[in-house]
């Protein structure tokens, strides 16, 4: 088993999410994170969005959806715990579905905020 499948002491993985994932939580032997949208369109690109980035990664989360939210969750099953993949992809996940051009200063503006027409993800 490599480094990357070690299982992490519940502790570890505590401490880690607490510094690296502040969004996300460690329950029942998985790390999870929900994500809210604003309508079944948000729902699917996000889900569309952690399955193109599970699949390019080769590791795969359990995902969970309903209209206006998914959640996502993580844990190792060769390892039988979180281990540092869970880790690497649940950052991967968060930066991209959390991403807000329009706050970058760039030439993207992102969705607009006052038009709610357009709004798909509920922002942390």
């Amino acid at each position: 088993m490599s480094e990357e499948e070690r299982a992490l002491p519940e502790n570890e993985i505590v401490e880690r999410l607490g510094k690296e994932l502040p969004h996300w939580r460690y329950e029942n032997g998985w790390i999870r994170r929900k994500y809210k949208t604003h309508s079944w369109k948000g729902t699917l690109m996000v889900i569309n969005t952690i399955g193109h980035l599970a699949e390019a990664a080769w590791h795969h989360p359990d995902i969970a959806a309903s209209y206006a939210w998914v959640e996502v969750k993580f844990m190792t099953h060769t390892a039988k715990g979180v281990t540092d993949k869970d880790f690497a992809l649940a950052k991967k996940i968060e930066e991209v579905v959390g991403w807000r051009p329009g706050q970058e200063g760039g030439p993207l503006e992102g969705t607009p905020e006052t038009d709610q027409r357009f709004a798909y993800i509920k922002y942390d």
